[in-house]
């Protein structure tokens, strides 16, 4: 089971540098967070103090009524064994292949017997459909069996919390929605406390149940994805709507009188799109923490956009397609079967 997260008046500089103050949020126990923020942001900054490679000048992170920022290394690094962390390009050993870098972990940080790791190891693999690749190396493999052999590493201690930094980065649109799933089902399984920082809006508007968004040295907003996709506020509204229109701009934030030549222009945001229905297990199940479709907006009397939580969606030529949300079935994939495709990923 996963573990809350309380952050409270985080902030970070390097040197006169600041790269967000005063960020304070709570992510949920169990659930999927998403945090997004425009390049250069400090979104893996964010997931490294989270996990106390990096101290932040201000603030707390409390984890079972521990406070990381004031541990003392011996504690400091016992609290580490609750998390786990999928690096962006799954940071395996080259040298090693795929079993002996899963097992690495349980090599280093246990006592357990060759039979025992080798039992944990296969079920892990089995988890993320590398059964069968055990003796490949890092090398020799696609991209997207990397950043699965580097999921199996951080599941192999049975963490609390799981760390996604940029997971879908280098994939192409299929393999991601491959890895969503995954994503889903292996929390609808450990029910861990997820957090994944994400360049990739259809990611943050259809896996997490929360999102956040860091911009300008700051958390603009983190909240229920309800929230956030139904926000008016200009930033939250551009970024997960991918808008020109708005404050961001290509340095981050648009100067003042960019700014006013778009008001002056007429340009305005365009409206809201619907929101898309959370994605389900692969078996169409929701996870035990998954909350009722518009569930957010009834309890807070917000209007969706029109459209919203709708099951089936319109094809670019007009027809109607049933989407991934109401058949997961029609993109599930078996471990087998994604071990003896991933070849070709």
């Amino acid at each position: 089971m996963g573990v809350e997260i309380e952050v409270q008046g985080l902030t970070k500089s390097f040197g006169r540098q600041v790269i967000w103050k005063d960020v304070s949020l709570t992510l949920p126990a169990g659930e999927i967070s998403v945090m997004l923020g425009p390049s250069g942001t400090g979104k893996s900054v964010f997931l490294k103090t989270l996990v106390g490679l990096l101290k932040p000048d201000q603030g707390s992170i409390m984890i079972h009524g521990r406070d990381l920022v004031t541990l003392k290394e011996h504690d400091l690094y016992e609290v580490r064994k609750l998390f786990g962390v999928l690096f962006q390009d799954g940071a395996l050993f080259g040298s090693m292949n795929l079993y002996d870098n899963i097992a690495f972990p349980l090599r280093e940080h246990t006592k357990k017997s060759e039979s025992e790791v080798k039992s944990i190891v296969s079920e892990k693999m089995d988890m993320v459909g590398l059964i069968g690749s055990e003796g490949k190396l890092p090398g020799e493999i696609s991209g997207g069996m990397r950043k699965r052999a580097g999921l199996a590493r951080a599941l192999v201690l049975d963490p609390e919390i799981i760390l996604f930094d940029e997971p879908d980065s280098g994939l192409d649109p299929v393999r991601s929605a491959y890895l969503n799933q995954l994503i889903v089902d292996l929390n609808a399984a450990i029910q861990a406390t997820f957090l994944i920082v994400t360049h990739d809006v259809n990611t943050a508007r259809s896996v997490p149940d929360n999102i956040g968004l860091l911009y300008h040295q700051h958390l603009a907003m983190f909240g229920p994805r309800e929230m956030l996709l139904s926000s008016e506020e200009p930033v939250v509204r551009q970024f997960l709507n991918a808008q020109r229109q708005g404050p961001i701009g290509m340095a981050e934030e648009k100067d003042a009188d960019e700014l006013a030549q778009e008001e002056a222009e007429g340009h305005e945001m365009p409206p809201l799109p619907p929101i898309p229905l959370q994605l389900l297990t692969s078996e169409g199940e929701a996870r035990p923490n998954q909350r009722e479709p518009g569930a957010w907006c009834e309890e807070n009397g917000v209007t969706p956009p029109p459209g919203s939580f709708e099951s089936q969606g319109t094809s670019a030529s007009g027809a109607t397609v049933e989407s991934a949300e109401t058949n997961p079935a029609s993109h599930r994939r078996e471990p087998a079967e994604a071990a003896s495709s991933t070849s070709h990923e």
